[in-house]
């Protein structure tokens, strides 16, 4: 993804709000709003932040189970399942 089109200065950001809501929905990819020369936000579209939240989630989990798996915090998942049938029944 190439940024440097997606990168406006906060008075574009003012004069055109409708037209970049409108087009980052079709375009899914972030606008890099800067002031004073400096970046300073991302704006993009709901369908995106969702997918990037998700992403991050599930990198979260990822990181947890190599650190358990790293730490011998594991079981066999046999076990597991006979643990939780021996607590059911």
């Amino acid at each position: 993804m190439k940024l440097a089109s997606q990168i406006k200065p906060i008075s574009y950001l003012k004069a055109h709000a409708a037209e970049i809501v409108r087009n980052l929905g079709d375009l899914r990819e972030p606008l890099i709003i800067t002031q004073n020369g400096e970046a300073k936000v991302v704006v993009q579209d709901i369908k995106s932040y969702e997918q990037t939240q998700e992403t991050m989630a599930l990198l979260k989990i990822l990181a947890l189970g190599n650190r358990q798996i790293e730490e011998n915090k594991i079981q066999p998942a046999a076990d597991v399942i006979k643990n939780i049938r021996d607590r059911q029944g």
